[in-house]
């Protein structure tokens, strides 16, 4: 049936009364059905909500793994070169060339040298029979020579009485007769001067004038074992085994006192030199085992010295680790241990699932509290405590705070939560 009524401007509506009845009976059911929904959700709201707890324990320190970067470089490294200057006339190395110890590397032009130590030689052989001739005392040669000179001499004043008749008969001039006066005074300076030594000689040399000429014989000998070193050092020995690295010069360079010819590096023994804080409390000690990291790659190592002098410019002492000989990696790379430091500070480790965002970006965490009037078994009341995050390692936080030991944190879902609500464990 439908009707049919007329507005206040006259318009006529019709009203299905069908309509009516179908949303009277409608309404009933759509309201029983939100009754019950509201029902559901106040009891759902109402009952404790279960969640994972963990028991707080205060603990007064905890470990910091950092990590610490140095260089490999080798034991040991030297810039070879010559104490004195000279031609560089051979150079029997190339860089790469690995070398032994005590191997020749490069040599000099000694060409004047040798000819000073034959000159020494000469002067050491002359001296040398000198001494023995002071030592042994006159020979026969002496005393010969001596009557030789006293017959000289003999003949000569005979020379010098006839010359002597002659001129007084006007047979020569003047001047023959004193050249003849001259040669037999010249013999008989000889005569005196070699009977002197002859003499001395038959009464026994001087202590002194024989020490005097061994003295001469060793300082000679001496210079020769000094020439000797200038010729050694004329060449270039290595002082280790290592690899050359670098060659500074080629031959027909004159080089000068303590140049650097090349650079030989101990190769089979490399080291991390790494710098730490001189403060830093990691354990670190002689002897001890450490895991060097280079590009990716771990060498086993051990440390062999803590140098006590403080870097200026990083204000880091310097661990020494030497590395094992087998895999060795390449000089000049960047060298990487993690070292444990322990940070002594009271506070507790969480999972950082426990941690909830704080006001004023700080962060909290949930604990449980029993209610007062709760008479359920593992019904609790969530409380919040304001925590400080000191440390962060993998899927756990060090905190500091309101928390106190013993207490449960809350360690999942805390995004769920509110401060008192009840929670079950």
């Amino acid at each position: 049936m439908v009707s049919q009524l007329s507005d206040a401007t006259g318009n006529n509506r019709h009203i299905n009364w069908q309509w009516l009845w179908l949303i009277a009976l409608v309404a009933p059911v759509l309201w029983l059905g939100r009754f019950r929904a509201d029902s559901a959700v106040a009891e759902d709201v109402s009952a404790p909500l279960p969640v994972e707890t963990q028991v707080l324990e205060r603990i007064n320190e905890y470990p910091v793994e950092r990590t610490y970067t140095g260089e490999i470089v080798a034991r040991r490294s030297s810039d070879l070169g010559f104490e004195q200057a000279g031609t560089l006339v051979d150079v029997l190395v190339d860089e790469g060339d690995s070398v032994l110890a005590g191997a020749p590397l490069a040599r000099l032009d000694i060409r004047s040298l040798q000819a000073q130590r034959q000159q020494l030689e000469a002067q050491r052989r002359q001296a040398q029979a000198r001494f023995q001739e002071l030592q042994q005392g006159p020979r026969q040669e002496d005393i010969s020579a001596v009557e030789d000179l006293q017959a000289q001499l003999d003949l000569a004043r005979l020379q010098q009485e006839r010359r002597e008749n002659l001129y007084a008969q006007g047979a020569i001039s003047l001047e023959e007769r004193d050249e003849a006066a001259f040669s037999a005074d010249a013999l008989d300076s000889r005569l005196s001067q070699a009977q002197s030594q002859l003499d001395e000689l038959k009464a026994g040399t001087r202590v002194e004038q024989v020490s005097a000429q061994d003295a001469q014989v060793d300082q000679i000998e001496a210079s020769l074992r000094n020439l000797d070193v200038s010729l050694s050092k004329s060449v270039i020995y290595a002082p280790f085994n290592g690899q050359v690295s670098l060659r500074f010069v080629d031959e027909g360079v004159v080089v000068s006192p303590g140049q650097s010819i090349m650079r030989l590096v101990e190769g089979t023994a490399l080291e991390a030199r790494i710098g730490v804080p001189s403060q830093m409390d990691c354990g670190i000690t002689n002897g001890s085992r450490q895991i060097v990291d280079v590009n990716g790659q771990s060498f086993e190592g051990r440390v062999t010295a803590l140098l006590p002098e403080l870097d200026d410019a990083s204000q880091t002492v310097t661990v020494v680790v030497t590395l094992s000989p087998d895999g060795q990696p390449t000089l000049g790379e960047t060298a990487r241990v993690i070292l444990q430091d322990q940070q002594r500070e009271t506070g507790y480790w969480v999972p950082t699932s426990a941690l909830a965002a704080g006001e004023r970006g700080l962060w909290s965490a949930y604990v449980l509290n029993p209610p007062e009037d709760s008479a359920t078994d593992n019904v609790f009341e969530v409380a919040r405590r304001d925590v400080e995050v000191l440390y962060t390692e993998a899927d756990r936080v060090f905190v500091r705070g309101l928390l106190q030991p013993g207490e449960q944190v809350i360690t999942s879902g805390t995004h769920r939560l509110v401060p008192g609500q009840l929670v079950q464990n």
